[in-house]
C-alpha cells in the first residue's frame, strides 16, 4: 500500500478541491443517513403500529431527536390533512432528501474530477522529468518502448484503476459508517450476527484482490513488451523490408500479443467476479438476515416496521460496500502500475550534483583526463585504463582508432553523460564532478555521429534550446554549415517540419543542421563524434570548410575515421582497446610504425 499513499501524497496540491470534496461526501453521508429514520415513524404511524406524538421533542441531534421530529410532524399532518395528505408530504421529503444526497454526490465528484487529473499531469510531468535527468548508463539496460508504456498505459492505468475510484475509497465509508449507526441504534443484536457476515465477506473478497494486484503487473509488463516491439518496428522498417523480415516481425509481435490477451483475459475475469461475486455473498447475508430477524420479529423481540426500517438501512450499508469492494479490486490492478513508474521515479541517478558546484561557468586554460578508467559494466571488462590527456585551450585533438578502442567514451565523460570510475577529469582545474552540470554542458557543443533531429520545424531544430537566438544568427549558423541553400529551397524555408527523426531530409541535410544548431551555440568546447560521416564527398567539402573555420582559436575533440577530418589536428590520439597507444601530429605518426599506419593504411 506505499504506492497508494504515495499517490494520495499528491492531493497537497489541491487542498481547496479536496476539502470541498470532503465536504460534499459528508453531506452525501449525512443525507443519505437522515433517509433512513424517516422510514421508521412513517410505517408506525401509517399502519396505526404506535400512537400519535402531540408533543414535539426535545432539541438536539440524532438518530432517536430526527425520528421522533418526524413522528411529531407526521401525527400532526395527520390529525390535520389526514393520512393520505400525511402520505404526499412524507413522499416529498423523502425526494427532497435524496435529492441533495445525489446533490452533493455529483458535487464530490465535480470537485474531484480537476484533482484526478492534476495528479495525473502532476505524475506523468514528474515521470517525464526524471527520464530527462537519468543517465545513460540507465537506458542502455532498459527498452525504449517499455519506459514509452510506463508514462502512457501505465500512468493511465493509475488514473483509471486507482483515482477513478478514489471517491469511493473516502464516500462510501462514510455511508457504510453512518447506516451502521443506524442499525446498532435499531438492534445491536443485529447488527453484531451481520457483521460477523460480512466480515466473512470482506475475507473471501480479500484474497481475489491479491491474486488481481499479481495478474495486473504481469499485464504492464507485458503491454511494455508490446509497446517496445512495435517502437522497435517502427525504428527498423528499412532494414525490415530490405530482409524480407515482415514474417519474422509479425510472427514476434503476434505471439507478444496472444501472450497480452491471455494475461489480460486471466485479469479480466477475476476482476469481472468481483461485482457478481460481492452481490451473491450480498443477497446470502441478507438470506441470513431475513431469517433471523424474522425469528426476531415473531418472537415478540422486535417490531416488524423496526424490522423493515433495519433491512433499508442494510441496504445503504450493501451497495456502498458493494462499491467499495469493486473499488479495493481496481486500486490493487493500479497499484501494480504504479509499482511499475515508481520503478522510473527511484531509479538512482548515479550521476549526482555537487552540493556546492564550483566555478568555472567559463574556459580560460585546458581540459585534463588523468588516469581516467571507466567500465559500462562487470561483466565486459574495462573501456578506458589510465587515460592522461592534457588539451590546452585552442587546440584540436583527434581521437582515432578501431571500433570499440574507447573513442566515443573518451568524449561522453567530458560532458558526464557517464560518470568516471577511477581518476578524474579536470577544466581549468577544476574535477568536472564539482561543477553544476548545466554550467559544465553550457561550455560545450555536441554533433555525433547519428544526426538527431526532432519532429519541429528546421529554425526550431537549429534553435533547440537556446533562449535570445535570432532569425539572423540562425541563418548565419546555417550559412556557416552550407545548409541555408536547401533550407531556402524547402516548401516554407525555416519553417518547414522535417519529420520525425528528420526523415524528410536526406541523411547530410540532417548533419548539416545539427552542424548548425552546434555553430549558433558557440561553445567554448567543441566534441565532433565522426561528425562528417553521413555527407556525400560534395557536402564533406563545404561541412569540413566550415568546421575548419569553427575550430579556429576554438578547442575542440574530433573523433573521425577519414583521413581528411584530422589531418590538420594539432594533436592525434591514436586509442587501442581503452588505451592512448600513440600521439602526435599526423606528419609524426605517419613516419612511425604502428596502430596509426595500420588505420590510415600507410
Amino acid at each position: 500500500m506505499r504506492s497508494f499513499w504515495r499517490l494520495l501524497g499528491y492531493l497537497r496540491n489541491y487542498r481547496s478541491q479536496v476539502v470541498l470534496n470532503i465536504v460534499s461526501n459528508l453531506l452525501t453521508a449525512l443525507f443519505t443517513a437522515i433517509a433512513i429514520p424517516l422510514l421508521q415513524p412513517f410505517l408506525e404511524l401509517l399502519f396505526d403500529r404506535k400512537a400519535l406524538i402531540t408533543e414535539a421533542p426535545a432539541a438536539g441531534f440524532s438518530f432517536k431527536n430526527i425520528s421522533d421530529y418526524f413522528g411529531y410532524t407526521v401525527s400532526r399532518l395527520i390529525v390535520e390533512q389526514g393520512k393520505e395528505a400525511a402520505l404526499v408530504y412524507v413522499c416529498i421529503w423523502i425526494v427532497g432528501v435524496f435529492f441533495l444526497k445525489n446533490l452533493f454526490r455529483y458535487l464530490s465528484l465535480f470537485f474531484m474530477a480537476p484533482v484526478r487529473n492534476g495528479i495525473i499531469r502532476d505524475l506523468r510531468g514528474q515521470l517525464f522529468a526524471k527520464l530527462l535527468v537519468l543517465p545513460l548508463s540507465y537506458f542502455s539496460e532498459e527498452r525504449k518502448g517499455d519506459l514509452m508504456s510506463r508514462i502512457t498505459a501505465d500512468v493511465q492505468e493509475v488514473e483509471w484503476s486507482i483515482l477513478n475510484v478514489l471517491e469511493a475509497v473516502f464516500r462510501e465509508p462514510l455511508i457504510i459508517t453512518g447506516a451502521l449507526g443506524i442499525m446498532l441504534y435499531i438492534s445491536p443484536q443485529l447488527t453484531m450476527f451481520v457483521f460477523a457476515l460480512m466480515l466473512f465477506t470482506g475475507f473471501v473478497i480479500g484474497g481475489i484482490g491479491r491474486r488481481l494486484k499479481r495478474s495486473s503487473l504481469d499485464v504492464q509488463e507485458r503491454l511494455g513488451s508490446l509497446v517496445s516491439i512495435i517502437e522497435e518496428a517502427l525504428g527498423g522498417l528499412r532494414i525490415i523490408k530490405g530482409f524480407n523480415a515482415e514474417g519474422y516481425q509479425r510472427n514476434k509481435f503476434g505471439r507478444e500479443n496472444e501472450a497480452y490477451r491471455h494475461t489480460l483475459t486471466r485479469l479480466l475475469w477475476r476482476r469481472d467476479l468481483s461485482s457478481p461475486l460481492s452481490e451473491f455473498l450480498g443477497i446470502g447475508v441478507v438470506a441470513v438476515l431475513l431469517w433471523f430477524g424474522s425469528r426476531l420479529v415473531f418472537s415478540g423481540q422486535m417490531g416488524a416496521e423496526t424490522f423493515l426500517t433495519f433491512i433499508f438501512a442494510f441496504y445503504n450499508v450493501i451497495e456502498p460496500a458493494k462499491k467499495l469492494s469493486r473499488a479495493v479490486y481496481d486500486i490493487q490492478k493500479g497499484i501494480a502500475a504504479m509499482q511499475r513508474v515508481e520503478v522510473v521515479l527511484d531509479a538512482p541517478l548515479g550521476i549526482q550534483e555537487a552540493a556546492q558546484p564550483q566555478p568555472p561557468a567559463t574556459f580560460q586554460t585546458a581540459i585534463e583526463y588523468r588516469h581516467v578508467g571507466f567500465a559500462y559494466n562487470d561483466t565486459e571488462g574495462p573501456v578506458l585504463q589510465d587515460v592522461n590527456l592534457f588539451i590546452p585551450k585552442g587546440r584540436v585533438v583527434a581521437l582515432v582508432g578501431a571500433s570499440g578502442a574507447g573513442k566515443s567514451t573518451i568524449a561522453d565523460l567530458l560532458p558526464r553523460f557517464y560518470e568516471v570510475q577511477s581518476g578524474g577529469i579536470f577544466i581549468d582545474g577544476v574535477d568536472i564532478r564539482q561543477m553544476s552540470l548545466k554550467n559544465l554542458r553550457s561550455l560545450m557543443g555536441i554533433v555525433s555521429q547519428e544526426a538527431i533531429l526532432f519532429n519541429d520545424t528546421i529554425y526550431n531544430n537549429i534553435v533547440f534550446g537556446m533562449e535570445g537566438a535570432t532569425p539572423e544568427d540562425v541563418e548565419r549558423a546555417a550559412r556557416i554549415a552550407h545548409a541555408h541553400e536547401f533550407i531556402m529551397a524547402t516548401e516554407n524555408g525555416y519553417q518547414t517540419n522535417i519529420g520525425d527523426r528528420g526523415l524528410k531530409l536526406s541523411g547530410g541535410q540532417r548533419q548539416r543542421l545539427t552542424i548548425a544548431r552546434a555553430i549558433l551555440k558557440n561553445p567554448a568546447i567543441l566534441i565532433l563524434d565522426e561528425a562528417t560521416s553521413a555527407l556525400d564527398t560534395e557536402s564533406e567539402k563545404l561541412v569540413q570548410q566550415a568546421l575548419e573555420e569553427l575550430m579556429k582559436n576554438r578547442t575542440a575533440i574530433v573523433i573521425a575515421h577519414r583521413l581528411s577530418t584530422i589531418r590538420h589536428a594539432d594533436e592525434i590520439i591514436v586509442m587501442h582497446r581503452g588505451r592512448i597507444v600513440q600521439r602526435g601530429t599526423h606528419e609524426e605518426l605517419s613516419r612511425l610504425e604502428g596502430e596509426y599506419r595500420k588505420l590510415t593504411g600507410g
